[in-house]
């Protein structure tokens, strides 16, 4: 029997606008966290770099949930919990790095560092606009929802840090919008692991 068998079928991942969607946030966020990349080390800014590895991180697991379209829902939530997993590794990842630049912090040049984050921030508030009909939607959708949400959060917050860099001439906001940006990471892996076990969970019932 089906793992798909029980209840009625949410089928709004499967639909063409969807999709379009997920393409759209696939493009806009690989091509734009290369650049923030790119744009973190030579600003010597930690959030920006934890920032560009969100929409990296963005881009490919929505491309993931763009692939798993077509599998059933128990593969769904099996690529959800995938998808936790990754963005808790992220969240380390930037974590341990930053206590890295803790030990040798030289503050970051401000001005590149803010135009980025005002640049991300409009192109994530469109990602997740583009998204927001979608996130009532099964786990590997919640996820992908979650991932844009997360990276306009963490952009309002690198122009906020930017702004006190510029004030304080100090490189401590920007390691602790870093620092911030971590512990979202780690939250919402949370919050997916959680849903796409409970989905697991009730299809084995």
């Amino acid at each position: 029997m089906s793992d798909d068998c029980c209840g009625p079928k949410d089928l709004t991942h499967t639909t063409p606008a969807y999709r379009r969607a997920l393409w759209i946030v696939v493009l806009v966020n690989v091509g734009y966290g290369i650049i923030e990349m790119i744009g973190g080390f030579v600003a010597g800014s930690q959030a920006l770099k934890a920032d560009a590895l969100d929409f990296l991180g963005d881009g490919s697991i929505t491309f993931v949930g763009l692939l798993a379209i077509a599998w059933s829902a128990r593969a769904r939530s099996q690529t959800a919990l995938a998808q936790g997993i990754f963005l808790a590794a992220l969240g380390i990842g930037v974590f341990v790095s930053t206590i890295y630049r803790v030990m040798t912090a030289v503050s970051p040049e401000a001005e590149l560092m803010g135009g980025l984050g005002l640049v991300a921030l409009m192109v994530n508030v469109a990602a997740a606009w583009v998204l927001s009909k979608f996130k009532g939607g099964d786990a590997n959708m919640k996820a992908v929802w979650l991932f844009s949400r997360n990276d306009a959060l963490g952009n309002a917050a690198v122009v906020v840090a930017a702004g006190l860099v510029w004030a304080l001439n100090s490189a401590w906001p920007d390691l602790i919008v870093a620092f911030g940006i971590a512990g979202l990471f780690i939250y919402s892996a949370w919050d997916i692991i959680a849903d796409a076990r409970r989905e697991l969970r009730e299809k084995r019932l």
